[in-house]
């Protein structure tokens, strides 16, 4: 049977899942907006769509899964008010839409699950709850298999603080009490992968990893496995941030994974954020 994923806004989460799904005979579309991006995706193996500006219905019709990355923006999710009636007509056999930790809100540091109450703290959160709400009432509405995604920071290769410690720019800010949780992009691509080969429609799952920590320690376990300084610590009071990073620090809590293990069976490549970086910067050198 022929396997086709269609890849709304297919960014560095998605491009992950398809390196797993290619070798295993999948077809992969992909939507970019850029052409240049389409070319890149082509040499990659998925055939790119270049959105806005092409026509989805018909990719809508071939796919046999769908995954919907891109993030919402102030009239709702970019994709679902082009694609909902094509989405009607096609009844894929599994739909993910990848969300975020962030509609939960702050916890100050309290532990959350899929069963938490969603009271996101930022407008950045809002709209993904709203977002979600509109995946899901589509889904009830037309009877798609549903699954929705709250992922946690997400790190990986060329996306990590190596960079900026290597460079001399990184810095700890220390704000009493804050903690954040975390996955490698690897096992985003794995708990999606366990999803597509046992659906459960309608369900939420949490992706995270079992270790959630500040971001200052992080930033060190970093500079010390480059065997460079601590990097200089800065309250969080004091520090220049852009306004998008100052939002992240607006919430603090600690987020379960239990869904994915028990559910899906999912046994983390990098469990905590020690053994990611090692991995990156192993990587790194392997490279």
């Amino acid at each position: 049977m022929t396997r086709t994923l269609l890849s709304l806004g297919h960014g560095y989460t998605a491009r992950a899942l398809a390196r797993r799904l290619l070798p295993q005979g999948w077809t992969v579309l992909g939507t970019t907006r850029s052409p240049d991006k389409a070319e890149a995706l082509r040499a990659e193996g998925v055939m790119p769509l270049v959105w806005p500006g092409s026509d989805l219905a018909p990719a809508v019709a071939q796919a046999t899964h769908v995954l919907a990355s891109a993030a919402p923006g102030a009239e709702g999710d970019p994709f679902l008010p082009h694609i909902a009636e094509a989405l009607r007509d096609a009844r894929p056999d599994w739909v993910g839409y990848l969300s975020t930790t962030g509609v939960y809100g702050d916890h100050q540091g309290g532990w959350v699950d899929e069963t938490t109450a969603l009271t996101p703290a930022t407008r950045r959160g809002q709209m993904r709850v709203e977002a979600e709400a509109a995946w899901q009432a589509l889904a009830a509405e037309a009877g798609l298999p549903l699954h929705i995604f709250r992922i946690a920071g997400i790190y990986g290769p060329g996306r990590g603080p190596f960079a900026k410690v290597r460079a001399g720019t990184a810095r700890r800010i220390i704000k009493e009490g804050q903690v954040f949780s975390r996955i490698h992009v690897e096992d985003i691509a794995q708990v999606l992968a366990a999803s597509i080969a046992r659906p459960n429609p309608g369900a939420i799952y949490n992706l995270c990893d079992d270790d959630p920590a500040p971001p200052q320690d992080v930033l060190a376990h970093a500079a010390e496995l480059l065997g460079l300084p601590l990097p200089p610590a800065v309250a969080f009071d004091e520090a220049e941030l852009t306004p998008m990073a100052r939002s992240f620090y607006a919430e603090s809590k600690r987020v379960r994974n239990d869904r994915i293990k028990n559910e899906l069976g999912v046994d983390l490549l990098f469990p905590d954020y020690r053994t990611g970086l090692a991995a990156l910067l192993r990587e790194a050198f392997d490279g």
